[in-house]
């Protein structure tokens, strides 16, 4: 396990030290947390006064897009500007396609970033039945394009950040690789082995991706590469085209806190199609619910040998109804607290409410499951008992069709687990009072794992804040940590606050993770000053005429640059081509171009009727 110091003790990953302007990025300073703008870079009263929001909001750096030399030199002249007015804050050039966009940026500001995955392509895979050649004269190419970027960069002092798009992986390595964690990865270390060998050292690496489970999983492969190869370059955690409202907020901290909570991360972006100054909140607040991971009391576990960080695999349970056996995980919505709801008619239904100490109803309307604490169980259709770890006698006496037992990470001994493993139709509710809840929990699992039990589990979780957007934040990460490695039949998320908002939280973060799909799906950018119309608007309208629909991803991108690519995953694309004018894509294939705006939405609908025929 080489992708973080401990999986359940909280550690810090250390890094290498950059400095960036007056900001060092890694080595002991703690997350940087940046934005970027979504106004044209040639607009230099604009980039400035959005630059000023974001510095405001609490941003260490902000980037900017540099698609040619144009902008490329005006990146200087809003530096200088920025300068005047008393502000110092680090300009990052983000580059595609232009190698001389690069060069001219790292002579202006204090970082560019360039992506493999364009920077030097199109190259091809030689055609030469010697691997070993071929891989040779590439990585020439590559060198030859690098180097003088390379050394600009030195001689003004400007960091690289080396920056990989799962949508735009180079044909090459997309040849060599297929569209895998393995492909970004290599993508990655075959610029990392140049700046090594020319001893440039002020280089910070990114891994992105639309889907969590990817840039999860290659980020973790992406640190045990490096440490092969005694790297330990800091690294940029984002996910890419998260979206908007909730369903952003709750994919991007699914992806980047589920690393923060390993240790993992010296500065972060959060991608929301919003204004660039409301990601800033929402990264602050990741940053400090990691942090209290920081001092907490050991956790004594032992790590399941063949446990894969690298490779998702959903832990195999037994299955208790509707549970575990490689069925869905569940929704339970908490009524424990006063909530009283009839559910009928609504979308989405949770699969159970746990009602706690309270007596169940004797028929709910809308014929949801009910389960109780044992002391108020009654035997009566769809109701079933929760146990305390203290009650395995009573729990093996109950002949109710499923019987819960709530437990935490300490309870779980082989003698229990054996006992229980005779029994049909009993889910463990998992719980953690511990500091690092959601390690604790990991720590259970192994021990499940290690001790050969198949009970199926739910996930529990409860929380204080009032702050709807804390609670997202928090819950995503927490469970995000544990669904992604493949843990949890089912979840329960509870709150004496915002009791009503935990129902989509849980359907979104079992969206996020792809634990379970029940809503369409938006993939969409947060735009810059290549998106070519107002993403915010667009994306409302897609979202309205398309939010009936069941089980679809549409992705909605500014520009061609990283759309068709990141897009990849989606069903269907929405792609700005010009001004005014739309291209469809259908999977990765482009199926109607440059079609005008305002009919954009109805032919995006008409194709997706007509496949639905």
């Amino acid at each position: 396990m080489t992708y973080c110091q401990n999986l359940f003790n909280y550690q810090r990953r250390k890094s290498s030290l950059v400095q960036i302007g007056q900001v060092p990025l890694g080595g002991a300073n703690p997350v940087r947390i940046q934005s970027m703008t979504n106004c044209s870079t040639l607009d230099t009263a604009s980039c400035v006064e959005q630059i000023k929001k974001i510095v405001a909001a609490g941003a260490d750096y902000v980037r900017l897009t540099a698609q040619g030399s144009k902008e490329a030199e005006n990146l200087g002249c809003i530096r200088e500007e920025l300068r005047k007015q008393g502000i110092a804050v680090p300009l990052i050039a983000d580059i595609h396609f232009n190698p001389k966009a690069a060069e001219v940026a790292a002579a202006k500001i204090e970082k560019v970033r360039i992506n493999p995955g364009n920077f030097a392509d199109p190259l091809h895979i030689m055609q030469t039945p010697d691997e070993e050649i071929a891989l040779k004269i590439e990585k020439e190419k590559v060198r030859e394009r690098l180097l003088p970027l390379l050394a600009i960069c030195k001689k003004h002092g400007t960091a690289l950040r080396i920056g990989v798009n799962h949508g735009s992986l180079s044909s090459r390595m997309m040849l060599r690789y297929g569209d895998s964690p393995r492909g970004m990865v290599e993508s990655c270390m075959e610029y990392l082995r140049i700046c090594v060998e020319e001893d440039f050292k002020a280089v910070v690496i990114s891994i992105k991706s639309s889907n969590t489970l990817a840039m999860i999983q290659t980020v973790r492969l992406l640190i045990k590469t490096m440490e092969a190869e005694q790297m330990c370059f800091p690294l940029h955690l984002g996910v890419t085209e998260a979206g908007d409202g909730e369903d952003g907020r709750i994919k991007s901290a699914v992806g980047i806190g589920s690393l923060l909570l390993d240790g993992i991360g010296d500065t972060i972006r959060v991608s929301l199609s919003e204004d660039p100054e409301a990601e800033i909140p929402v990264a602050r607040k990741l940053l400090a619910y990691a942090d209290k991971r920081k001092g907490h009391s050991y956790i004594n576990a032992g790590a399941f040998e063949d446990f894969d960080p690298y490779t998702y695999k959903r832990r195999t349970s037994k299955k208790a109804g509707i549970i575990g056996r490689g069925q869905v995980p569940v929704v339970i919505q908490d009524h424990s607290r006063g909530l009283t709801k009839d559910y009928s008619g609504s979308d989405p239904q949770p699969d159970f409410i746990y009602l706690g100490a309270k007596s169940p109803e004797a028929a709910r309307k809308d014929n949801i499951p009910q389960i109780c604490h044992f002391e108020v169980y009654t035997e009566q259709a769809h109701c079933y008992p929760l146990f305390e770890a203290g009650q395995i006698e009573e729990l093996l006496a109950c002949k109710a069709a499923l019987r819960f037992l709530r437990v935490c990470y300490s309870d779980l001994k082989p003698e229990l687990l054996q006992l229980l493993g005779q029994e049909d139709n009993v889910i463990l509710w998992l719980h953690s009072k511990h500091q690092n809840t959601t390690a604790e929990m990991r720590a259970a699992f192994h021990t499940l794992l290690n001790l050969n039990s198949p009970l199926a589990v739910v996930i529990s979780a409860s929380y204080t804040t009032e702050d709807t957007e804390d609670l997202q934040v928090q819950a995503a990460a927490d469970f995000g940590f544990l669904l992604t490695d493949g843990f949890g039949d089912g979840v329960c998320i509870s709150s004496d606050a915002l009791q009503t908002e935990c129902l989509s939280l849980m359907f979104g973060i079992l969206q996020a993770t792809r634990s379970r799909i029940s809503k369409t799906e938006y993939i969409s950018c947060p735009g810059c000053g290549r998106t070519l119309f107002n993403l915010q608007s667009t994306l409302a309208k897609v979202k309205a005429g398309t939010s009936h629909l069941k089980a679809l991803k549409i992705a909605v991108m500014g520009c061609i640059v990283n759309g068709p690519g990141e897009m990849a995953d989606a069903d269907y694309g929405y792609v700005g081509a010009g001004r005014g004018r739309i291209s469809l894509y259908k999977g990765k294939f482009c199926v109607e171009k440059n079609i005008p705006e305002e009919e954009a939405l109805d032919r995006l609908l008409e194709l997706i009727q007509k496949d639905s025929m």
